[in-house]
């Protein structure tokens, strides 16, 4: 029997040498990728944020959505340029969230709570895709729509056998994903993906603090989000879904300090967008890694 043919070795070791140079080369537009879209959505989040702390103010404002967020960004001047970025940008993260979840950049591991952790990854991903897609459709001028796309989803789901479980299993979801949320707010988690050494003057407490508040804010919005679809399922009424701006919109009607819980979440919501544009600056990120 013929020894292996040694081009054959050379071959591979040829295609490793490409896909290294390639990797090293789209590194560099990953990373850059990431950072922007980190900077876009929190630019989302504190748009978002503001908006309702002028309704918890009585100052107008409202209590809305990523999709009330970018008709917004569409509706002042250059607002179609400016939603053309945050799209961009959304795109970017998607394709972040994409690399964590496929090739796992950050080196979580394969343990149970690294897979569930790649799975949200991945959900993510779908999410910011949609979300991104629906500011470019903005962009170009196309109707933003009137409807809620989770209760026309709901609505769908639960007409199907068994759809109701489907719904309740997807709140639960939800509801799990602010809890843990709320956890990593306390443990402070997002700290260890950051380089703290290139803060100063004292900006690594503030980033801390400030952005504890904000993912247990977001953790609390989640929750209320996932409870209502699991209501939605136990009463087989789409109407019971609420999204983000529901979710807020909900603290708002609970009497008698509506305003101040909004006004609370609200504030917590703008800490979270200042968060992820700290991200965008300070976030160690390392795609050659994954590529």
């Amino acid at each position: 029997m013929t020894g292996r043919d040694p081009s054959i070795g050379n071959a591979a070791r040829d295609a490793g040498d490409h896909a290294e140079e390639a990797a090293r080369r789209a590194s560099p537009w990953v990373r850059r990728l990431a950072r922007f879209g980190y900077a876009a959505k929190g630019v989302v989040y504190v748009v978002m944020g503001v908006l309702a702390v002028l309704a918890a103010a009585g100052l107008g404002g409202s209590t809305t959505d990523q999709a009330g967020v970018f008709r917004a960004i569409a509706a002042v001047p250059t607002g179609r340029v400016l939603l053309g970025v945050v799209a961009v940008g959304l795109a970017g993260y998607v394709l972040w969230r994409a690399l964590q979840a496929l090739a796992d950049p950050d080196g979580e591991g394969t343990d149970l709570r690294a897979v569930a952790k790649r799975l949200g990854y991945a959900g993510s991903a779908l999410l910011h895709a949609g979300l991104a897609f629906s500011a470019a459709r903005l962009v170009l001028g196309a109707s933003g729509g009137g409807g809620s796309a989770s209760e026309s989803w709901t609505a769908r789901v639960l007409a199907q056998p068994f759809g109701w479980a489907l719904v309740a299993a997807v709140g639960a979801g939800v509801v799990l994903g602010g809890l843990y949320q709320i956890y990593e707010a306390y443990h402070a988690e997002f700290r260890k993906y950051l380089k703290l050494g290139e803060m100063g003057g004292g900006m690594d407490g503030w980033i801390e603090h400030g952005g504890r508040f904000g993912v247990a804010a977001r953790g609390v919005v989640f929750c209320i989000v996932g409870v209502f679809l699991v209501l939605a399922a136990l009463r087989s009424d789409a109407q019971e879904v609420r999204g983000l701006g529901g979710a807020l919109a909900a603290l708002l009607e609970q009497p008698p300090y509506g305003y101040l819980l909004l006004g609370v979440v609200a504030v917590g919501l703008v800490a979270y967008g200042l968060l992820m544009i700290a991200v965008a600056r300070y976030r160690r990120i390392a795609p050659s890694r994954a590529l």
